[in-house]
This record gives structure tokens, sequence and C-alpha cells, in this order.
């Protein structure tokens, strides 16, 4: 069996619903913070809080296992080309985002948010300018 493959398709798998939740929980903070009632308030903090632990959580996880076990795949001399350094460089901006969308969900569930919907609107291109990054330095390898 080639793992390689395997892990790589694994990684994709594990990239690809991590993406989804990326993109995905500032929208729903989006309508959170323009949510009128307690009771749509409330379905936010449900919906909020099962998308970050029981997708994204467990999606970033195997992102970086399976980028790991590739990485150890090809050898780590890797790192010394440019395009896994902007990549790298990416992924950790990905995971810092990852952890501050994560600081948003706690104030939400305090009700202590201070920012409008349109700031959200607005960080949820971050992830989308990543991934545009990272597509095209793993797809063309730049020196």
């Amino acid at each position: 069996m080639n793992f390689y493959l395997l892990f790589k398709s694994l990684h994709l798998i594990a990239v690809i619903s991590w993406m989804a939740g990326l993109l995905y929980l500032p929208r729903i903070f989006v309508y959170h913070s323009e949510a009128k009632d307690d009771s749509q308030r409330e379905t936010f903090k449900v919906m909020e809080r099962k998308l970050y632990n029981f997708i994204m959580m467990p999606a970033m996880i195997l992102s970086w296992l399976f980028g790991f076990l590739l990485i150890h795949s090809l050898g780590f001399s890797i790192f010394l080309e440019l395009w896994m350094q902007i990549k790298i460089i990416s992924i950790l901006l990905l995971t810092y985002y990852h952890f501050y969308l994560g600081r948003h969900l706690s104030l939400f569930s305090l009700n202590n948010n201070k920012n409008s919907s349109k700031f959200f609107r607005i960080i949820n291109e971050i992830p989308t300018i990543l991934l545009i990054v990272i597509v095209f330095v793993v797809v063309f390898k730049p020196l």
C-alpha cells in the first residue's frame, strides 16, 4: 500500500473539513451578532459550539497529523524549499485564526461580544486568502 497517497488523501479530506468550518463559523457569528432575541442567540451558541468542537477542532488536528505524516514520508529536507516555508507560515496563520475564532466563540457564549456583524464579514475573508496562497504554492512550488 502506498502510505504517501493514503496520508495525502486523508490530509485533503481533513483540510477541506477544517476550511469549511473556518469559513462557516464567522458567518454564524454574523447572524448571531444580528440576532434580536434570546431564543435565536441560544440557538447560535449551540451551532457555534458544535461546529467548533465536533468538526473544526478534530479536522484541524487531523490536518496537522496527516500533514506531519506527509512531511515525514517526503523527508524533513522539504522545509528547505520556499513553497513549503510559505505553506507552513500560512498554516500557522490559519491555526492562529482558528483559535482566534475560538476566543470569539467564548465571548459569544458569555454574551460578551463587542464586535459588529460587519467585523465578522470582513474577517471571514482571511481563510479564503490563505487558502488561495496555500493552493498556489503547493501546485506551482516556486523556488
